[in-house]
């Protein structure tokens, strides 16, 4: 019998996508020929994975753990929302959260590499899960927070998830921050944290903009000032009105609890994902000429 070397499962899940142990059964199985493998891996729906990585996945879910003073949301993507509200697919994403904060990962790409609840990496997981749903899946992004209070919220069902850490306060106060975040969606948490180079380029097109309405050139700047700092109170998580009490902004209302945000995250499904634009009329020619 061929011995089965790490290099060449490697280059076998590197062809096909599928899972390290898959690979394995399926070099020992075709006695070391690679060629023989992945027909093997063909014949068992293995090697999928790797025909769909050029597929588009901006549909998913957005899931949440927090355990102790540690929390993460993440997002997982699947190509069409049918699969995102998958049983399957759900608790596979659940499960994901959890291991981020288990093995205490910090990028996507320690967390592929680390083991899952099954023992294998969470790529030979995810692999798996591919060829068994039919989509590309892809574990997209993660945040986590230690320290602190940490709370997070998830709503529209996954579409959009918040975490936030708080310094003082108590737990009904975060949930209130992460549902103001999930609804309000600011940009920064204050004008201290806006980048310089944002202020620069609104200021350009506002500048662009009150020429062309012929305002003279000696008032414009005062105009923009002004266009500028309305705007940051409006994408400034401090200076937002509480949506649950619009008399109050979000500084006023962290002030009267003695509290402070040191940190959050806002995530939602798909964003800055281009969706793939299907032409059906063609999608069902092709079919039929086919």
């Amino acid at each position: 019998m061929a011995e089965i070397t790490a290099a060449l499962v490697k280059e076998l899940r590197e062809r096909t996508g599928a899972g390290m142990m898959d690979c394995k059964k399926a070099l020992a199985e075709t006695n070391g020929d690679i060629e023989q493998a992945i027909e093997y891996l063909r014949k068992k729906g293995l090697s999928s994975a790797a025909k769909k990585a050029g597929r588009i996945a901006a549909e998913g879910l957005i899931v949440d753990y927090v355990e102790g003073n540690t929390g993460v949301i993440v997002e997982v993507n699947s190509e069409t929302d049918f699969v995102a509200r998958n049983e399957e697919f759900v608790n596979f994403a659940k499960d994901v959260a959890k291991t981020v904060v288990k093995n205490n990962v910090n990028t996507v790409e320690e967390l592929l590499a680390s083991p899952f609840i099954t023992g294998e990496t969470v790529q030979d997981a995810l692999n798996t899960k591919i060829a068994k749903i039919g989509e590309k899946i892809d574990i997209r992004r993660f945040k986590k927070l230690e320290g602190g209070l940490i709370t997070t919220y998830i709503h529209l069902g996954g579409k959009i998830g918040v975490i936030v850490k708080l310094e003082g306060g108590d737990t009904a106060l975060a949930k209130d921050i992460c549902l103001h975040i999930a609804a309000s969606n600011p940009l920064y948490l204050d004008n201290s944290s806006v980048d310089p180079e944002f202020i620069k380029k609104e200021e350009e097109i506002l500048t662009a903009k009150q020429k062309e309405a012929g305002k003279p050139d000696n008032i414009i700047p005062n105009i923009v000032k002004g266009q500028i700092e309305k705007y940051l109170k409006e994408i400034c998580l401090m200076s937002q009105p509480f949506v649950k009490n619009p008399d109050i902004t979000i500084q006023q209302l962290l002030a009267e609890k003695n509290a402070k945000i040191a940190a959050y995250t806002r995530y939602q499904v798909g964003e800055g994902i281009e969706k793939k634009q299907e032409n059906f009329v063609e999608e069902v020619m092709k079919q039929i000429k086919g």
